[in-house]
């Protein structure tokens, strides 16, 4: 059974290229990427067995979702509950959730997964290419953030029968961001429709790398706390109560983050394109509320603090606070999509 994890040790991704891809193995050398290539399932109706050391929870279930590339994605859902009085209540949208460095879909269905589809929601969590199940693309990097994005978006257009809500986490948050980027300039700029980027009911960004990249958190973390720069690769790599399971999950790394910060920053959106909440914690030592300052006012929101929660607040010892705070938005979102 995992053991909940504290927010004394739960410094998990550091989206510092130096620290995350270059320097990682000097600070924990049992961190490898293996070369070995997976070739795509021949059934997404029969999953193989799984390589990671993870079991789902009761009600959750493992799919494959095939790419245009053949490739496929790594699905882990859960149906929302329903009461039997509620056929004539109009459905909540789904949820789609999308992960960071050395994670994947895992990392959401260990409590958000649960809590969220016991509230009536569909949830949906991705393992995009290269980590968890997902296959591994040919080259070092599964992708960039171009067509991470076009696999979440493909996803959305594929399978899910009303708009979502998209919910990203750290550098999965800049996925989300880049597919709202591209949802405005495809409404905008698509005349036939084909492409685009389907509409988002809402988004979460959730201790989300801002707009403009990592390199104003590295540069604050280093100069600010210069031990804890130090140290917050080892804690990362080796101390983390699911270390198996991130050194499991990512086969190779998710991004080549040089190539990644000369995309940026972000293209900017109206600010009353798409309902969105932007979301930290007061204890992550990652993304500083400086960053998260940065993303919510990027996008014309306020943001909101959550205290005593570090930077995985989904797998923190104190996860129902950042749930919660989620979920109430969601209420005063659903009453806005019934209006």
């Amino acid at each position: 059974m995992a053991l909940p994890l504290s927010t004394q040790h739960h410094r998990l991704l550091l989206p510092f290229p130096s620290m995350h891809q270059d320097h990682l193995h000097s600070y924990c050398p049992t961190i490898r990427y293996p070369l070995k290539r997976r070739l795509p399932n021949a059934s997404l109706n029969a999953p193989p067995e799984s390589r990671l050391n993870f079991d789902l929870k009761e009600g959750q279930h493992r799919h494959f979702h095939k790419l245009p590339s053949g490739l496929n994605m790594e699905v882990i859902f859960q149906t929302g509950f329903r009461e039997k009085t509620s056929e004539t209540v109009p459905p909540k949208p789904p949820l789609v959730f999308v992960h960071g460095s050395f994670h994947a879909a895992w990392c959401w269905s260990v409590h958000w997964l649960p809590f969220f589809s016991s509230f009536g929601y569909d949830c949906y969590a991705l393992s995009l290419l290269g980590q968890g199940e997902s296959d591994v693309p040919v080259g070092q990097f599964p992708g960039s953030l171009q067509t991470h994005t076009r696999d979440v978006a493909n996803f959305i257009q594929e399978v899910l029968p009303l708009p979502p809500v998209l919910l990203g986490h750290s550098f999965g948050g800049l996925v989300v961001q880049s597919y709202i980027s591209n949802m405005i300039s495809g409404h905008a700029n698509s005349k036939s429709g084909e492409d685009m980027h389907r509409q988002l009911a809402g988004a979460v960004l959730v201790c989300s790398v801002p707009p403009t990249g990592n390199s104003g958190l590295i540069t604050r973390y280093i100069f600010s706390k210069p031990v804890a720069a130090f140290k917050v690769p080892w804690e990362v790599a080796c101390t983390n109560l699911y270390q198996d399971l991130m050194k499991e999950s990512s086969k190779v790394p998710l991004f080549d983050l040089r190539k990644l910060n000369a995309t940026l920053p972000i293209p900017s959106v109206p600010k009353d394109s798409v309902d969105i909440l932007v979301m930290g914690g007061t204890d992550d030592l990652i993304v500083d509320y400086q960053g998260i300052e940065e993303t919510a006012k990027f996008y014309g929101v306020s943001p909101v603090r959550v205290e005593g929660v570090a930077h995985d607040m989904m797998l923190d010892s104190a996860w129902e606070k950042g749930a919660h705070v989620i979920l109430s938005w969601l209420g005063e979102l659903d009453k806005e999509l019934v209006s």
